[in-house]
């Protein structure tokens, strides 16, 4: 990846036998420059809920700063999920590889298998529109992550969850993910919206 850019695992803010420990405190006052007006609930994630979902297990977040002056340029969150997959909305090749990891139900004609997922995804808008790190390249930090995640303990899918959006649907496809189905959840403010769910094969 670029190497104007670093990650850093949050987990190595928060555990006091690493040497890059600042605690929670410190932690939240880093992350509170993050600014991601299109999309609130990203937002609102990194600034409320990271830091709780990664001392849970229940996510791990990333930071993404520039190699230069060490600003916070974006983020990601990488979690495991069980997956469903109806054959009807993917190809046969997509199909086979899938068989061979996932079970079949044969009444609902669904895959189920587990997957890495892509679970949150923002750039830092706070930052002036030249300092802002490039889509493409903060979803590649996050697909390398996962691919030494696979080196070290397998697994054959990842996927992720975007708005019913043109842009990011045209972003994503182009980053070779494959739209397989979408759900409706509710956002920050309770309102219904339609996610799309897209897979790739790693």
């Amino acid at each position: 990846m670029s190497d104007k850019y670093f990650t850093v695992n949050i987990r190595a803010y928060l555990d006091k036998d690493e040497p890059t420990y600042i605690g929670e405190e410190s932690l939240y006052d880093l992350l509170s420059d993050f600014s991601c007006p299109k999309n609130l609930d990203v937002e609102y994630f990194l600034l409320h809920n990271a830091i709780e979902f990664t001392k849970k297990d229940q996510s791990i977040t990333y930071l993404v700063f520039d190699a230069e002056d060490a600003s916070l340029v974006g983020y990601f969150s990488l979690t495991v999920k069980p997956i469903s997959v109806r054959a009807s909305n993917i190809s046969k090749t997509m199909a086979k590889k899938l068989s061979r990891v996932s079970i079949l139900d044969e009444e609902t004609q669904s895959y189920t298998t587990a997957a890495y997922l892509i679970a949150q995804l923002g750039k830092n808008y706070s930052l002036p529109k030249e300092k802002r790190i490039p889509g493409n390249i903060l979803l590649g930090f996050a697909l390398e992550t996962i691919s030494s995640l696979k080196y070290s303990v397998g697994g054959v899918m990842e996927f992720l969850e975007c708005e019913d959006n043109e842009f990011l649907l045209s972003f994503y496809t182009q980053n070779h993910f494959k739209p397989f189905d979408t759900r409706i959840t509710a956002s920050q403010n309770n309102e219904p919206h339609t996610l799309h769910q897209l897979l790739k094969f790693i």
